[in-house]
């Protein structure tokens, strides 16, 4: 009887054990592939904000938005941004206990937004999905390889998502015969609520760059508010879905008017205001990281060699050597 009772106090411990790791929020950095092998000393400021997970993020290049061909995997490219690279970050994060999230991407030539990718043919629009599936799959096969917990199967491509939609049903079919672990797709902050194949999916994926406050210097107050609007659509889809909510990006850059366009990365925004990036970031981690049905997010963005990286002369999205930074810090630390 006594060996009975123990047996059961163990079953019951190692139940509370899986449900505290699937219950755990994801606080994830998006891990910028770089042109150099990384190391322990890349890593380590990487588990001193309490990061969790990291997004690591090979790429593909498209010449134009009407060009079919994407190019990845290549000894033109950066390390980081190809396979071997992507292995060797993950082998040197996996050292430190941090789980990994794959996230291939495209770019486009000269910066053009993805979204917009659009073929004037079926037989462009043909070779573009033979393309993409190369790409993908590369990827997905490294994610099984390396036991990836997340892999992410897009991001931000609303127009070949719309068009094609039999395509990216088929893919996600194609992809869980090669791997077996956890999927989602970083749709745009606008773009979510049009994205058809959720229901496939493990995480409903934003990149969460929506609009929050119009003010200079935002207050943590304005942006609760300007929260409000959001949170429910977002709230509303994990109900319907039955999915959880994961950010696969969210960040703000350390500029004026940093919650009216948060997306916007041009450089002629140049005034620094660490505060608003400061209170933009707290209001994102205030309104969320404490729902049940949000699973957690990677920040936007971080670089490899930390003590270059950022610093309050910069006006960028990088949190690294800024006040921000400790914003993360904590919050990151609350959830464990």
């Amino acid at each position: 009887m006594r060996y009975f009772k123990f047996l059961i106090l163990c079953i019951l411990l190692v139940a509370v054990t899986i449900r505290k790791v699937e219950d755990e929020k994801i606080n994830g950095v998006s891990f910028v592939a770089a042109p150099d092998e990384v190391n322990q000393s890349h890593i380590e400021p990487v588990v001193k904000i309490n990061a969790n997970y990291a997004a690591i993020m090979p790429f593909g290049f498209i010449k134009n938005l009407e060009h079919p061909d994407i190019v990845h995997n290549t000894d033109r490219q950066w390390f980081g941004e190809t396979r071997a690279g992507a292995k060797q970050y993950i082998e040197e994060l996996r050292k430190k206990n941090i789980k990994v999230m794959i996230k291939p991407q495209i770019w486009v030539w000269r910066g053009e937004f993805t979204g917009k990718i659009m073929m004037t043919s079926e037989d462009n629009w043909k070779a573009l999905e033979d393309s993409y599936s190369s790409f993908i799959l590369e990827y997905t096969r490294l994610a099984e390889e390396v036991k990836a917990e997340i892999v992410c199967i897009g991001t931000e491509l609303e127009l070949f998502v719309k068009y094609r939609p039999e395509y990216w049903a088929g893919l996600i079919q194609k992809i869980r015969t090669v791997y077996q672990g956890k999927l989602t797709y970083a749709a745009n902050w606008d773009e979510f609520r049009r994205t058809p194949f959720w229901s496939q999916l493990d995480y409903i994926g934003i990149d969460a760059y929506f609009p929050v406050s119009d003010a200079q210097t935002p207050s943590f107050e304005d942006c609760m508010e300007g929260w409000k609007k959001h949170k429910p659509i977002i709230s509303k889809m994990a109900e319907d879905y039955k999915k959880p909510i994961l950010f696969t990006e969210y960040g703000y850059r350390s500029v004026d008017y940093s919650g009216r366009e948060p997306w916007v990365s041009s450089r002629s925004m140049k005034e620094v205001n660490l505060e608003a990036q400061v209170n933009t970031t707290k209001a994102l981690y205030e309104t969320f990281w404490k729902e049940d049905w949000f699973a957690g997010g990677f920040v936007w963005k971080w670089f490899i060699k930390h003590d270059k990286s950022g610093g309050e002369d910069n006006p960028m999205f990088t949190p690294q050597n800024k006040p921000v930074e400790e914003v993360i810090r904590t919050y990151y630390k609350l959830d464990e």
